[in-house]
């Protein structure tokens, strides 16, 4: 019995020696695996360092201290971290390492002048926890270069190489300094901080959600000897769906080469942002969306862009290097796309008036502005409130302009050349616009301005259409309108829809529809044809489009005018200045059309039709005055203008004319 006892007494402390060995072997295997990863970053000529290594066997945890780490380059990225500890270590495959959970305490990277702007820079996170790890073994290598760039390619890279479940950020502060160039004073300092960052389902470099509670920001400079503190509050910000590797292939010049799209992010939210800045000025917006975010990397380097622009105290660049640094712009945004972007509720107070916008939306695709629209203006200033229900610009080429501009660096623009401007915007639209007349409680309204445009032969459009809808105040200072203010009328709303259309098949224009209502006064429509109108009418050249003008022949022309005060309104006018009665103003309105139709006619039936329509429309007022001319024959529209001015007569017997009155 004591025999067997001895033996199991021993094998146990044999066991037990074993046991012990084992865990000695494993951490040292462990701490030899970790300063030979540290020994990596310092063979590249980084200083990197660490404080104590431990590693518990049974819960392969690991723990290292007093973390540091700085890179070679001028000024220097320098990251320090208090403790890492790493639990339920493995290694699923040869080249990847696991862990169930790691923690970060007290993480630090400081950054020296980052950009011209920033003198220095510091994130602080006392906490940093990391879920259900996996990526590739051994330290990564800090970046080459410590420019903003450089940082982010780094950044946007090691996170693609990550999965994991979670990556929880309870709090972080960035506190930074201004550089001389940013303007912002001697003293010049700021702030950020972020709380309860959550970045969910890392793998394979895209990100399921990125949520973040709330980011602040400070800034405090001087400007002409008074303190400026600026504060920032941004609430809610949820990412989804976001491409990491997408991200690093913008500031990685190898793939410049790179012609695919990318998609960047699903859905962005935010909201409510607050800024508010001494003295007085306070920024709130309730929310804003972004969706369905692309880039095209080859199309997107912003390296080399920002590597065209000459440093501060440079001397202005030549009209070449404007050029080439203008036509990068148009690059990258030709190289970008946006599905949609909304923001909703600003209202931006001031010490001089507030200013209030509902909503803002537009798309952006492949360089071009789909359509940008705004709506609920309203803009407090001295004379009034301007308010603008809702202005859309109907697609605008971002790109193209910038090219345009880049075209014209050093010089000034001839006509042509500015006309090439047209094609960049297809349209606005105004709905709901309105602002004071002059210094009076009066007001202009604009129910809907509606300008499109289109169908471009050269940089000139062929098809035009124009719809408004206006009511302002009649000002009796202003010749014309006296006469309205006058007779009693101290408003006028007019209503115009008005149309030109070029085929180029049949070589015919047209402007149609053209109507136009001036309530209480007149409405009229009308309906003008022109043929044989050659493409090169539309000719930027005034001695090509000169030359194609004396080819176009006059077509049907087609009015019709509806009275609904307006003859009355210029007798009773006619009346007063020639100090007689209405009836009598009406009579030598009416023997003068007589007298001059009689001039005119020369015994031509349809004029003398004419005449006798225009007197019945004088004589009976309400009526309606239908007219209608056809060419008898090839009519040049040129020689029939000047002939209009020198033998009227002859230029009317161009035309059958059918004219009718009716009520």
């Amino acid at each position: 019995m004591k025999k067997i006892l001895l033996g199991l007494i021993a094998v146990a402390v044999v066991a037990a020696g074993g046991y012990f060995g084992f865990d000695f072997y494993v951490q040292r295997r462990v701490t030899r695996d970790v300063e030979a990863a540290f020994e990596q970053v310092r063979a590249a000529g980084a200083k990197a360092s660490h404080g104590k290594i431990a590693f518990d066997v049974k819960s392969r945890t690991l723990t290292i201290s007093d973390v540091a780490a700085e890179s070679a380059t001028q000024p220097p990225v320098s990251i320090k971290i208090s403790s890492l500890t790493a639990s339920g270590l493995g290694q699923p495959e040869a080249a990847r390492v696991s862990a169930d959970r790691i923690e970060f305490n007290d993480v630090e990277v400081g950054l020296a002048g980052p950009t011209p702007a920033v003198g220095s820079f510091t994130y602080k996170a006392p906490r940093v926890t990391v879920k259900d790890y996996s990526s590739s073994g051994g330290l990564p290598q800090l970046p080459a270069s410590s420019s903003t760039f450089e940082l982010y390619r780094f950044a946007f890279t090691q996170l693609a190489h990550i999965n994991a479940s979670l990556v929880s950020v309870p709090t972080f502060t960035g506190p930074m300094t201004f550089s001389a160039v940013a303007h912002a004073g001697d003293d010049a300092s700021g702030e950020f901080a972020y709380s309860g960052l959550a970045i969910e389902n890392m793998k394979d470099g895209k990100i399921a959600s990125s949520k973040t509670d709330k980011v602040t920001f400070t800034v405090n400079q001087q400007a002409a000897d008074k303190p400026i503190k600026m504060t920032g509050d941004l609430a809610n910000i949820v990412a989804t769906d976001i491409d990491v590797g997408a991200m690093a292939a913008m500031f990685d010049p190898t793939k410049a080469n790179d012609d695919r799209e990318y998609r960047i992010q699903g859905h962005v939210s935010a909201g409510p942002y607050v800024i508010t800045a001494t003295p007085g000025i306070n920024l709130r917006i309730d929310d804003i969306t972004v969706d369905n975010v692309r880039m095209n990397p080859s199309r997107m380097q912003l390296p080399a862009l920002m590597a065209m622009i000459p440093p501060p105290g440079s001397p202005p660049p030549s009209a070449a290097q404007t050029r080439d640094l203008l036509e990068k712009i148009a690059g990258i945004y030709s190289g970008a796309g946006i599905g949609n972007a909304e923001m909703h509720g600003l209202l931006l107070e001031t010490p001089e008036a507030p200013l209030k916008l509902a909503s803002m939306r537009f798309n952006f695709e492949h360089g071009k502005i789909g359509e940008f629209t705004v709506e609920g203006l309203d803009a407090s200033a001295p004379k009034g409130t301007l308010k603008v229900g809702r202005f859309s610009l109907k697609s605008f080429d971002v790109a193209k302009s910038v090219r345009l501009t880049a075209q014209l660096a050093g010089q000034k623009p001839t006509p042509e050349q500015a006309l090439a401007l047209l094609p960049l915007i297809e349209g606005v639209e105004f709905k709901g616009l309105v602002w004071p007349y002059k210094n009076t409680d009066k007001l202009v309204k604009v129910d809907v301005f509606s300008l499109d445009w289109g169908q471009f032969v050269g940089s000139i459009p062929s098809r035009l259409h124009l719809t408004a809808k206006v009511a302002t105040p009649l000002d009796a200072a202003i010749p014309g309108q006296d006469a309205l203010v006058a007779a009693g009328i101290d408003r006028m709303a007019v209503d115009a829809d008005l149309g030109a259309v070029w085929t180029e098949a049949s070589r015919s224009f047209a402007l149609e529809p053209v109507k136009l209502d001036m309530a209480g006064l007149l409405n009229a429509s009308a309906k003008v044809t022109l043929a044989n109108v050659p493409r090169e009418a539309f000719s930027t050249s005034a001695a090509e489009s000169l030359g194609a003008a004396a080819q176009i022949e006059t077509g049907t022309i087609e009015l019709a005018v509806h009275d609904l005060g307006a003859i009355d309104l210029a007798i009773a006018q006619y009346a007063r200045t020639q100090n007689v009665s209405r009836d009598e103003a009406r009579n030598a309105v009416l023997s003068s059309i007589k007298a001059q139709g009689e001039a005119i006619s020369g015994g031509n039936a349809d004029v003398t039709a004419l005449v006798t329509a225009i007197s019945q429309f004088i004589e009976t007022p309400g009526q309606t005055l239908v007219i209608k001319l056809t060419p008898r024959a090839r009519a040049p529209a040129l020689q029939l203008m000047q002939l209009l001015k020198t033998d009227p007569q002859s230029a009317l017997a161009q035309f059958r004319i059918e004219a009718s009155t009716g009520l």
